[in-house]
């Protein structure tokens, strides 16, 4: 098979995987979604000669570069619109949430935002990803065991996070916390 048959293959088989990680570390800015995954699969174009056999995982540590060019863009957006006193606080839009609007599951998100970078990406990595260590150290760039090291102390922090936010009685928290000890999946 030619580099373009290749690529191509990958492009077809992979698209929707590298949508979903770049739309789920973007969190609600839709807009930039397709813009992004545009990049990766461009860079990956150019790059053709140099996709692996297995490259999804190359095609995500492609997309961590590509949300790093595009988070620094945002915040230079913002900074300016800022700057510029244009924003919705500076003409006192507020949006107010309601009761309701706390989601199922919202608790693991604020115990997961309370990490590093780093440590979100390695735990995203295997549980939305659902990489195995191998391919998680291909995407981040590392060997096999700094990759495991990285995703060991990630874990060991979400669950101190988990443990400093339950409230005392609930279940449901101890055995998520059960299953990041053990390594599994939900």
């Amino acid at each position: 098979m030619s580099n373009d048959e290749i690529f191509a293959a990958a492009y077809r088989e992979h698209y929707w995987a590298v949508s979903r990680y770049v739309a789920r570390r973007l969190d609600g800015r839709a807009g930039e979604v397709e813009e992004v995954v545009a990049e990766v699969f461009t860079v990956a174009w150019r790059r053709r000669d140099d996709l692996p056999s297995s490259p999804l995982p190359w095609l995500y540590g492609v997309a961590r570069n590509c949300l790093a060019n595009a988070v620094r863009g945002h915040g230079r957006r913002r900074r300016l619109v800022d700057r510029l006193g244009n924003d919705d606080t500076a003409h006192g839009r507020h949006i107010a949430e309601g009761p309701e609007t706390e989601t199922p599951g919202a608790w693991v998100h604020e115990a997961l935002a309370r990490l590093s970078a780093a440590d979100q990406e390695v735990l995203r990595l295997t549980a939305w990803e659902e990489l195995g260590i191998d391919e998680v150290a291909i995407t981040l760039g590392c060997g096999k065991r700094a990759a495991a090291m990285r995703l060991h102390r990630a874990r060991r922090r979400l669950r101190a996070e988990i443990d400093g936010m339950r409230p005392s009685g609930t279940a449901d928290m101890a055995d998520t916390g059960h299953s990041l000890r053990e390594g599994g999946r939900r």
